[in-house]
């Protein structure tokens, strides 16, 4: 009967799993511009005790990032944004820079952006606190323009400190900043996704598995089924690496 019961609740788990990801793919992103703030998508922006009490050196980290005065950017931000998440995760979410929301809130991946990664992990039988989500730089840059590189190099140590302590067995590189950095390249992020790279934390640990995808931003101003589909095939990829079960898409 327990066996019964646990195939029953990974069936409903999967039907779900499909549900969430047929909405991934015919979900209203199609608005371009601002949101009125009544209509902001809210996305649960707290860390559940028992995770931030397990590890406190990712919580030290995080106060060196909040003191950090390294670059002009400091002078014009609300909050910087260390990250959030599982310091246990076996999947990691880089992104490029905070935007305005996440300088309100000093959390990562909040706003309309944040909201299309939070359905791309639940589409993925995940939720939020279960993966660890970041930033190349700390910072929001003003009017949300492209990182500078002493931005990037002043942040590095920051996100690779976080690497190398949570270790993640997948890192998914959201855009072409992102990937660049991690991988220390120039290629385009069109040539860079739909398959994985190796990211070593040291000589000493093995390596991660790296995917670059879109950046859901680039969703939000590009959202075509085309679109959809190739950073889906990228998820279903990282899902199989993971071991983790992959729903597929009623033809």
């Amino acid at each position: 009967m327990l066996v019964i019961m646990e195939k029953q609740v990974d069936t409903n788990k999967l039907l779900k799993q499909h549900l969430e990801m047929e909405s991934f793919f015919v979900g209203d992103f199609t608005l371009k511009g601002n949101m009125p703030e009544s209509n902001m998508p809210q996305v649960e922006s707290t860390i559940p005790q028992e995770v931030s009490e397990m590890d406190n050196s990712l919580e030290k980290i995080a106060d060196h990032v909040r003191a950090c005065r390294k670059c002009e950017i400091a002078g014009s931000r609300l909050n910087a944004v260390p990250g959030q998440g599982n310091p246990k995760a076996r999947l990691m979410f880089v992104g490029e820079a905070p935007g305005a929301d996440e300088d309100q809130k000093g959390i990562a991946f909040i706003g309309r952006a944040g909201k299309l990664l939070t359905d791309i992990i639940i589409a993925m039988g995940l939720t939020r606190e279960e993966v660890f989500i970041g930033n190349v730089i700390k910072c929001r840059p003003p009017g949300n323009r492209d990182p500078k590189l002493d931005e990037i190099h002043n942040c590095w140590p920051y996100l690779k400190r976080q690497l190398e302590m949570i270790q993640p067995e997948v890192i998914v590189a959201l855009g072409a900043h992102a990937a660049r950095t991690l991988l220390n390249t120039n290629d385009a992020i069109g040539k860079l996704r739909g398959r994985f790279h190796e990211y070593r934390f040291s000589e000493d640990a093995p390596p991660a598995k790296l995917m670059p995808t879109y950046h859901p931003a680039y969703l939000l101003r590009n959202y075509s089924y085309d679109n959809r589909k190739r950073v889906w095939e990228d998820m279903m990829k990282v899902l199989k690496e993971l071991g983790l079960p992959v729903p597929e898409k009623k033809k």
